[in-house]
């Protein structure tokens, strides 16, 4: 049976762009991982700031040594549904002291075994449904229109399901992804393979064997990927910031692996970051990829975006060089931008707005 963890994400801001972000603190909880993640869901433009990400795979590839959380059991597809995206950890490394459940290490069969319970649980939900909605219930015209959509949607995946594909894959027309987003299927889920490799692997991942079978088979299921070695991240975490940079040059790389999971995660959910700045504390914020600055100023406060005049915006590296806001404005580096501007990722932002 495969093991998950579910991770409890309660990003409250932090003074780097996700690309630099490595480092991450344990709950109180042995069940949960506070990362520094922002997350959110639609209610006009603001925002929640909560994101679950279910972390799954078989025993003995990595979950614990990476993530620091104890496994929830034969309860992990019950706990999962929760959750907005699914981590998959696939081990990659060869270690005669750390036994694979299957006597080897096949990362295509790990796989395999994790997104079959994951297809089984979805058909097995999808099946109760469609009894339920097959007995024809709605007591208007709207909701005949929702239960017929929602109806076509499952019949279509399931078909897909039995197939072995994924629910993700099955093209769905906005009313009909609206009619079954209640239901939380599991193979609906972004997904991001982690590959779990060696110290000695971690900066040319690709040499690795099982990493590149997990490479075409994450292009294959139209999924992410990201190489991290779970040793390497268990003993960053034992030293002071100020030595965890040199400790990752000397191997050959620049980001520790749970810094590119953020930024992966980011990607897959359609998420941007952009930066607050003042004189005591500078901010980030999350907000979907396209945001206009009028709402992007709304996930601050309602009051921004009603009353938004202006965006006096820098980029991230500009901001960073000059040091602050109003050094970048003297170096001629602060614009403008009106109603229209999408922000962009790292942008530091000065909302003029009227009430």
């Amino acid at each position: 049976m495969a093991v998950a963890r579910v991770l409890n994400s309660a990003f409250l801001g932090f003074t780097r762009s996700p690309s630099s972000v490595s480092s991450y603190t344990s709950c109180s909880s042995p069940l949960l991982l506070q990362w520094q993640w922002r997350r959110l869901y639609s209610s006009g433009s603001r925002l929640s700031m909560t994101l679950k990400a279910g972390i799954v795979g078989l025993p003995n590839v990595g979950k614990s040594t990476l993530f620091n959380a104890v496994g929830l059991g034969n309860k992990f597809l019950s706990h999962i549904r929760e959750v907005d995206s699914i981590l998959q950890v696939v081990r990659c490394f060869e270690d005669n002291d750390v036994i694979h459940v299957n006597g080897k290490v096949d990362p295509k069969s790990d796989i395999d075994v994790i997104n079959l319970e994951l297809v089984f649980a979805d058909l097995d939900q999808i099946d109760k449904r469609l009894e339920k909605l097959r007995k024809g219930k709605a007591k208007d015209s709207q909701s005949k229109l929702k239960e017929e959509a929602e109806k076509s949607a499952l019949e279509k995946i399931q078909k897909t399901l039995m197939d072995g594909r994924p629910a993700r894959s099955v093209p769905l027309t906005d009313f009909e992804n609206d009619s079954i987003r209640h239901l939380c299927l599991l193979t609906m889920k972004p997904v991001i393979y982690v590959a779990n490799v060696a110290e000695s692997d971690l900066a040319e991942p690709n040499s690795n064997h099982h990493v590149r079978e997990v490479i075409n088979l994450a292009s294959d299921l139209q999924s992410g990927l990201v190489t991290v070695s779970a040793q390497v991240e268990s003993e960053l975490i034992e030293l002071p910031m100020e030595e965890r940079t040199e400790y990752l040059k000397s191997l050959g790389v620049n980001e520790s692996g749970l810094g590119n999971l953020i930024r992966a995660t980011y990607e897959l959910l359609g998420l941007r970051t952009y930066f607050t700045s003042g004189e005591k504390e500078t901010k980030a914020w999350t907000i979907l990829a396209g945001m206009t600055a009028p709402q992007a100023a709304g996930v601050i406060h309602s009051d921004f975006e009603k009353g938004f005049i202006r965006a006096e915006t820098v980029a991230y590296d500009d901001f960073v060089a000059a040091g602050s806001l109003a050094a970048a404005r003297e170096k001629g580096l602060l614009r403008s931008e009106g109603k229209d501007y999408a922000v962009q990722e790292g942008d530091v932002m000065l909302f003029r707005f009227n009430v």
